[in-house]
């Protein structure tokens, strides 16, 4: 443990600087808590905190009492900050992580990780959370739920991605803003929380806003010039139809007797036609045939039996 230490110094002091006499620094190599034979990984997938060898806290005792930390990732520099949860019995220089922390960080079970200890973060007084899902925010008491899972966290950093279990079911708030700093300690403080839109919120704006304009784009191009798309003129002087009316006027219209093969289950239809189109097409039908055309009752009568006081000729 002390030879990783100091040559993790050596190699802190020639890149970011000298580091206090009372500031912990390790490099440890970092694990999933499913390695943890003897403790709940329940436990630990709750919170922000991580598990420590003993050595680091026999450190922490005589150099510093502070137990905040800053863990870095040196093959990308993604960091978080955190707490110790506890000091696990181990003379191996690693360290237990949660699971969203190490996807956080985009590390993988027995890869190397930086850990420097904090010497003072501020209060938080404003928090803004994104949950990644709208159904967080249809819980009964969503701030009552966060207010309950934040206990298990000791400080936040902007872009950290905070789980939540709540009913069997699993939710996560991405830290989109914090003030007066971009990591802040939680532990009692009092800090306005606010949320906003979640992620498939903004997506489904997104996709609206999107189709709304390409409706718009579509309106407006229909607006311009188009040849052979007006309406045609027959030789008796009648309008012609055009046919995208004719295919509406088709599918609006059902015949009797036949079968509506387009019906849904649920679905209930009731057609109606208009009362002047129905003495339109009477009245243009009996124009049309009117001389040929049977009328009842129209012709000349004949008599069968002439009266006795009219004569043949």
């Amino acid at each position: 443990m002390a030879a990783t230490s100091t040559e993790s110094r050596m190699s802190l002091d020639e890149s970011d600087g000298v580091l206090d006499d009372n500031q912990f620094y390790a490099v440890y190599k970092c694990y999933s808590p499913a390695f943890l034979t003897d403790h709940d990984p329940v436990n630990i997938e709750k919170g922000g905190k991580i598990l420590l060898p003993q050595p680091a806290l026999e450190h922490l005792v005589e150099k510093t009492n502070i137990m905040l930390f800053k863990l870095k990732n040196p093959k990308n520099n993604r960091l978080t900050h955190c707490g110790v949860l506890e000091f696990v019995l181990s003379e191996e220089p690693i360290c237990y992580l949660p699971c969203w922390m190490m996807s956080h960080l985009q590390l993988s079970d027995g890869d190397e990780l930086s850990i420097e200890s904090v010497l003072s973060l501020p209060m938080a007084t404003f928090v803004r959370f994104q949950p990644q899902s709208k159904d967080f925010l249809d819980i009964s008491n969503p701030r009552a739920v966060l207010e309950h899972v934040l206990r298990n966290f000791s400080c936040l950093t902007k872009g950290d991605m905070v789980p939540i279990d709540y009913l069997d079911r699993k939710y996560e708030l991405s830290v989109l803003e914090l003030k007066p700093s971009n990591a802040v300690s939680i532990i009692e403080c009092d800090m306005e929380v606010d949320f906003a839109p979640s992620i498939d919120y903004m997506e489904e704006k997104k996709s609206s806003t999107q189709t709304a304009t390409n409706d718009e784009q579509g309106n407006r191009n229909s607006a311009t010039f188009r040849p052979f798309s007006g309406q045609g003129t027959r030789l008796s002087g009648k309008v012609k139809v055009n046919d995208n009316e004719q295919k509406t006027n088709a599918e609006g219209t059902q015949k009797r007797g036949v079968p509506n093969y387009d019906y849904k289950y649920g679905l209930l239809k009731f057609p109606r036609t208009l009362l002047g189109s129905i003495h339109n097409d009477i009245n243009e039908i009996l124009d049309r045939n009117s001389s040929t055309t049977f009328q009842p009752f129209i012709g000349e009568g004949k008599v069968l039996r002439q009266p006795r006081n009219q004569k043949p000729n």
